[in-house]
């Protein structure tokens, strides 16, 4: 494999397809904006329940959940959850969580749902 360097100055290696920065749209999952923000939502309620050192069986009383369902999130078991029940859950952890729409930017490509945190 030869390296180069593209003009925005990032390193290329033949052969290998850069990301387009969502793991799921590069591996062709269908709804992949919803699956990358439904795995943020997840990693940022694994990192609350972290920074509380709360233990799975806390977590869970608090999320109004069972042990085993807290397990699914932190191990990335996403499937059993939708982002209107992560939103919940990061609420409940003492969370604010913002909603902002706004035009997508550019028109060569669709627009997307992402979740941004401090």
């Amino acid at each position: 494999m030869r390296a180069g360097v593209s003009p925005k100055g990032k390193r290329e290696v033949e052969g290998v397809t850069p990301s387009s920065g969502n793991v799921f749209a590069d591996l062709g999952i269908p709804d992949a904006g919803v699956a990358l923000a439904k795995a943020n939502l997840a990693h940022r309620i694994c990192e609350v329940i972290r920074e509380k050192k709360l233990s799975q069986t806390k977590a869970a009383a608090i999320l109004g959940v069972t042990q085993p369902k807290v397990s699914d999130l932190v191990r990335g078991k996403l499937d059993g959850f939708t982002v209107d029940r992560l939103l919940k859950f990061l609420n409940r952890l003492g969370q604010d969580v913002e909603i902002s729409v706004r035009p997508a930017k550019g028109a060569k490509r669709p627009a997307d749902t992402r979740v941004v945190y401090a």
